[in-house]
């Protein structure tokens, strides 16, 4: 092997290992650097806390939003929006029927803002947007639904019947991307968060006139492709799918599932006879991909693990489960608004309703169905997993710590006490939750 073969060896796993350190060091996006909540172990995370124990500190945040914390060296990065007067309230549990399709009368602010990870001390602040909404929302949402993104050189905030703005880590406004808003299903207005690739910032905007997938140059804010979406309302993020056989952007859909190029082509898809309501992120794990969806009172609620090599149309034929592109699916398996998680060989899955289910990540199997939380909790946060455990946030505040074993069980619950329905982060040893009010910051 030549000298320069065993330098470019070299070269490329120092790159590796740099870009491992960095990965278990920030956060840069919902559910993480791989988009799937999972971490190394690491003894400074705990797996006991409360308002009090194991808190370095408590910030508050002005305002509603439900997308995660984001975090990049020693910043915390958060959006939010709050209004001139008072407005309903989200509450915990399940809403049955339409959302709030007029939007409220008021002067609303979108806010951004930048917290110290080590102290919780505000850095920076501001202000995105002034003004009325032009779209209602579910009453159970916020409009700072999504969760920031930053490729460690700017940040990316998306709101997403408003605009996507983009800011340098110091606060400093670089462009602004408007977005024309548009009518969604039952008004719950947007909710899917932007994922960055190849220098651009990519979106779906999924709605009831004309749905879209769009790629922002994240230099300049200009366009560089944008495709139409034959779909209706979906709130599902994008994610990012990166395998021997290269990238690709995966898409949960109502009528189908696809995978598009970094440059917009559209690689594969599938009818995934999917529910009525899509909402959870794709994600990867074991080699395969893992699409989903499970809207409560739907049929439908499916699960699909993929291969990577798909291309065009791979569609299970009637009566099919399996095939060369997909290894294996599963029926009435599917969460509503959490997305799941593969951690030590097993698959995952929160149910809303506070149930868990759990299958072999490789094969599908049945390892436990359906098993109830003993207190009783409803869920909309995503469970992560650190330390041998899964952690599995409620809406009132309450996580609860159960083994990766396969052995279904409660073995403590921590209490916030406050009302939480978005994903927690974590980097550099500090779990970041999100309540209504406050980010805690937990930590041994």
């Amino acid at each position: 092997m030549s000298a320069l073969r065993v330098l470019t060896l070299s070269l490329v796993t120092l790159q590796g290992l740099a870009l491992s350190g960095l990965a278990q060091e920030n956060w840069p996006r919902f559910r993480g650097v791989d988009g799937n909540s999972v971490v190394a172990d690491d003894a400074r995370l705990p797996l006991a806390w409360n308002k009090t124990t194991n808190v370095k500190w408590k910030a508050e945040i002005p305002g509603l939003g439900w997308g995660s914390p984001i975090v990049w060296g020693d910043r915390v990065f958060v959006s939010s929006v709050h209004s001139d007067a008072d407005y309903e309230k989200p509450k915990a549990g399940l809403y049955l029927g339409r959302g709030r399709p007029v939007p409220p009368d008021t002067i609303h602010h979108w806010m951004v803002y930048c917290l110290s990870l080590k102290t919780g001390k505000l850095i920076w602040k501001h202000e995105a947007h002034t003004g009325k909404p032009k779209v209602g929302r579910h009453p159970k949402s916020s409009y700072a639904a999504e969760t920031p993104v930053t490729d460690g050189k700017r940040l990316y905030v998306l709101f997403g019947d408003l605009g996507l703005y983009c800011y340098d880590l110091g606060g400093k406004p670089l462009w602004t991307h408007p977005i024309a808003p548009r009518k969604t299903q039952f008004g719950y207005g947007a909710a899917a968060s932007p994922v960055v690739e190849g220098g651009q910032v990519i979106y779906v905007y999924d709605n009831n006139e004309s749905s879209y997938i769009q790629a922002i140059d994240s230099q300049t804010g200009k366009s560089r492709w944008k495709v139409e979406r034959d779909e209706r309302s979906t709130w599902a993020t994008p994610f990012v799918w990166n395998h021997a056989g290269g990238t690709e952007i995966v898409v949960a859909g109502k009528k189908e599932n696809r995978a598009y190029s970094p440059d917009g082509q559209l690689l594969w898809h599938f009818d995934g006879r999917m529910s009525v309501l899509t909402i959870p992120s794709p994600l990867t794990a074991q080699g395969l991909l893992y699409i989903t969806s499970g809207y409560f009172q739907d049929q439908k609620r499916p699960v699909f693990a993929v291969a990577p090599g798909a291309k065009g149309d791979i569609t299970l034929k009637t009566g099919q489960t399996a095939n060369e592109h997909i290894r294996w699916s599963l029926q009435k398996m599917g969460p509503y608004n959490t997305s799941p998680i593969v951690y030590k060989g097993r698959y995952f899955t929160l149910l809303d309703r506070g149930m868990a289910t759990c299958h072999d990540a490789e094969t599908g199997e049945l390892i436990y169905n359906r098993t109830r939380f003993p207190r009783g909790a409803s869920f909309t946060s995503s469970p992560w997993a650190y330390n041998g455990k899964i952690f599995c946030l409620d809406e009132r505040g309450t996580t609860h710590v159960i083994p990766a074993d396969g052995k279904f069980r409660v073995e403590r619950t921590n209490s916030l006490g406050e009302l939480c329905l978005a994903t927690p982060s974590i980097a550099q040893g500090r779990l970041l939750i999100r309540t209504a009010a406050h980010v805690y910051c937990i930590a041994k």
